[in-house]
């Protein structure tokens, strides 16, 4: 492991160490991790967001199936 030596003005030192050469931490088990605490306006962000979603994949489908002409004929081309 490299430490860099940095002084400023007032002569105090600073050790540096860069990320890439630094002794690897324990990482947080997820399991042991309880339920998150949301307010309620996050939970209402969240429920919007996938709400939002399931739409514009609804949308997506319906624009699919309209391009593969399993509706019938719609439109000036029939």
């Amino acid at each position: 492991m490299t430490v860099s030596e940095l002084k400023n003005n007032d002569n105090l030192v600073y050790y540096v160490v860069h990320p890439l050469e630094d002794e690897p931490e324990e990482k947080c088990d997820p399991e042991k991790a309880g339920p998150m605490s949301m307010s309620r306006s996050v939970k209402f962000s969240l429920i919007t967001l996938r709400a939002y979603l399931i739409i514009m994949g609804l949308l997506l489908l319906y624009r699919l199936i309209v391009q593969m002409h399993l509706f019938g004929s719609h439109g000036p081309h029939s």
